[in-house]
């Protein structure tokens, strides 16, 4: 029987993950990921994808240069691993409408002056441990199970829709997030704020309207007896964790990654909590997760 090659991936951290803004995201995904025994490449060269205002403000723009990523990945010969939501929608939406659309993608080939076949697909990092490395492997590696501490899974709007482009997951009601936790050994609380918006476009432009939207999803996290929010995607966790004050009501927002991170006793987590706005620290030495 041969023997099975290791999964090999061109990780596309996109912009969120690069900079600042979610880099306790970028270092527990690469780290849980590889722990895993999955190797990230880092796609070589990427840019930006263009969400979330690119694709609406010029269809054929955000094709060409979210091809060009795709092309890229195809000259590295690997399906590419993305953890934020929207730039896995808009890698997965190009790769889709250009296998779809023979004029189009000859348009986006000569505008990026790259050959692209389209051979490589496009993944999301939650599918990809859940679907691919598996929950059993996972189990296998926790050290410290997250026993006791109450979440909820909050995939936002978009990491599981439209289901005709993303396909892993209800686009209603997902569990993938759900089970990965509770592999983890968290009590994972159903609630019905699951995939609802956060707002996080509007942040800017109509705060009133951001302010009220986390607080109805703090609402119902808090109804459903949880003490933390888990999120899988930058602009939720910006959004929810430093949104929610101004409602008066507050709950420590986690990446999913950071929780796997700890659970598999990853040295250095410690460093993640630091960038959280709700510190997680007085909720985790509860639980006697951290010293």
């Amino acid at each position: 029987m041969a023997e099975k090659q290791p999964l090999k991936f061109a990780y596309y951290p996109g912009c969120s993950l690069e900079s600042a803004l979610a880099k306790e995201f970028d270092e527990s995904a690469r780290r849980t990921a590889e722990h895993l025994g999955c190797e990230m490449d880092e796609l070589h060269d990427w840019n930006c994808c263009g969400a979330s205002s690119g694709h609406s403000t010029s269809r054929m723009l955000n094709h060409a240069i979210v091809g060009r990523n795709l092309a890229l990945a195809e000259q590295q010969g690997l399906d590419i691993a993305a953890a934020c939501p929207a730039c896995y929608i808009r890698l997965k939406h190009t790769r889709q409408s250009v296998s779809e659309d023979a004029e189009l993608k000859k348009q986006v080939i000569d505008t990026i002056g790259m050959p692209y076949q389209g051979t490589y697909d496009v993944r999301h990092l939650l599918d990809i441990i859940v679907n691919d490395i598996g929950l059993e492997a996972v189990r296998e590696k926790v050290v410290k199970p997250l026993t006791g501490l109450k979440l909820v899974s909050y995939y936002g709007c978009f990491l599981v829709r439209p289901p005709s482009v993303t396909s892993f997951d209800d686009p209603e009601n997902p569990v993938t997030m759900d089970t990965l936790l509770e592999t983890i050994g968290a009590d994972v609380r159903d609630w019905t704020g699951k995939v609802d918006c956060c707002g996080g476009s509007l942040s800017l432009t109509k705060r009133d309207v951001v302010t009220g939207l986390v607080r109805d999803i703090i609402d119902q996290a808090r109804d459903a007896g949880a003490e933390a929010l888990v999120a899988a995607c930058p602009l939720c966790n910006m959004n929810i964790d430093g949104r929610q004050s101004l409602s008066g009501n507050t709950l420590p927002v986690f990446y999913f990654t950071e929780l796997m991170g700890l659970a598999m006793g990853l040295s250095g987590t410690g460093k993640w909590w630091k960038k959280h706005m709700v510190s997680p620290v007085k909720l985790l030495k509860k639980h006697r997760l951290i010293p």
